[in-house]
């Protein structure tokens, strides 16, 4: 009997190549099929669409490869499935002018998505300006933002210009915009849909050029349904979302995190040659991390100081990390599986990857749930590492 594929599987595969599939059902591969290209109607055989389909595939594949290759991740850290999926989504928006919405727990570094998305855009050279929407009231926030005229209210000795137009010709960051008031998304809305702000005070619009990248931690389609959010303005926020992963989703990036802050800490401290014993890293690697990398950064500077000598032991941790729940959960896991012989890091990714497939029997769709990754992304791991899927 003849080998059968179904036609959705044919229409995913020839998505990318830009052709339509029209009403086949199931056929088999010799079969001719009748696809629409470019308005005209030609016939085709399975084999032909899916060779076209393959290389499609490939394209995107070296596209994204292109793509990262000039990359810059700015102050991020990590090689996790997850974030090199971010550093892929912040590769492929930032080029553009579309708002940005960044979603994440608190302590992800969602600033530092945003700076990547502006160093990697072609706005690179102009101005990157921040303001946390959370730390002002309304009236300061709105000063802040859009400027004010001399005269306009008590301390305004003179005209001053706005964080927006501080940021005209580059990026504007408002971090924790789900805390605004109902009546500052009015106006964050107009600016938004007009390209122009108007200054306290004055009667006159400024148009002005600016890229605006939001953030928050909170669930906003929820506070739009519970009406403390507006619905229009976060439609107009979320034309791209990107979701920052918390760090208990990519512990893997530990390691390569807590290096990172040793040797901050060891400028800070001006100790030298700062290394955590193999029970102190364990703890680090198997605590929650409610805060995340803001927290892990935390601890990571504050053991050093507590720390004798220059190997820092797991008494020089910070209290909550101590307890004995945390001690035992520790000492279950066995650190040194993972790199007793010290692999580099596509090292390490490999050998999960492999023994993710082995865990799975081989299954490629349980394999990509369990490491958090869509098939596609699951494909090139395995090609990159040069991996054989069953």
């Amino acid at each position: 009997e003849m080998e059968r594929i179904s036609a959705k599987t044919i229409c995913e595969f020839s998505e990318k190549s830009h052709r339509k599939l029209v009403r086949f059902g199931q056929q088999n591969r010799n079969a001719e099929l009748k696809l629409t290209k470019f308005g005209t109607t030609e016939p085709f055989k399975v084999n032909e669409i899916l060779a076209t389909a393959r290389r499609a595939l490939e394209q995107n594949f070296e596209k994204d490869t292109i793509q990262l290759k000039h990359f810059t991740s700015g102050a991020m850290v990590g090689s996790s499935p997850k974030m090199i999926e971010l550093y892929k989504e912040i590769a492929r928006v930032a080029p553009t002018r579309s708002t940005v919405l960044i979603l994440g727990e608190s302590g992800t570094g969602k600033e530092l998505v945003a700076r990547a998305i502006h160093q990697n855009s072609p706005r690179a050279d102009a101005s990157f300006v921040a303001v946390n929407c959370g730390a002002l009231s309304e009236s300061l926030l709105e000063a802040e933002l859009f400027g004010h005229t001399k005269g306009s209210f008590t301390g305004a000795n003179a005209d001053r210009r706005g964080l927006w137009e501080e940021a005209d010709g580059g990026t504007l960051f408002l971090d924790e915009i789900g805390e605004t008031s109902p009546a500052m998304q009015v106006k964050l809305l107009r600016a938004l849909q007009e390209g122009e702000i108007r200054r306290v005070g004055s009667t006159g619009n400024r148009r002005v050029d600016a890229r605006i990248i939001a953030a928050t931690n909170q669930n906003l389609e929820a506070e739009v349904k519970t009406g403390n959010f507006r619905e229009d303005l976060f439609y107009r926020l979320s034309v791209i979302a990107l979701c920052v992963p918390p760090l208990r989703e990519r512990p893997t990036d530990i390691p390569v995190l807590v290096e990172k802050f040793l040797h901050r800490a060891q400028e800070n401290t001006g100790k030298e040659n700062l290394r955590f014993s193999a029970d102190a890293l364990k703890i680090l690697s198997v605590y929650e991390w409610k805060g995340n990398v803001r927290e892990l950064e935390a601890a990571v500077e504050y053991a050093p100081l507590r720390a004798r000598g220059s190997e820092i032991l797991a008494e020089d941790l910070p209290v909550k990390l101590l307890s004995d729940e945390f001690k035992q959960a520790a000492s279950r896991f066995n650190l040194s599986q993972l790199y007793a012989d010290l692999p580099s890091l596509d090292e390490l990714e490999k050998r999960y990857l492999i023994y993710v497939l082995k865990k799975s029997g081989g299954n490629r769709t349980k394999a990509a749930e369990i490491l958090g990754v869509d098939r596609r992304t699951l494909y090139r791991m395995a090609v990159r590492f040069k991996i054989e899927l069953e």
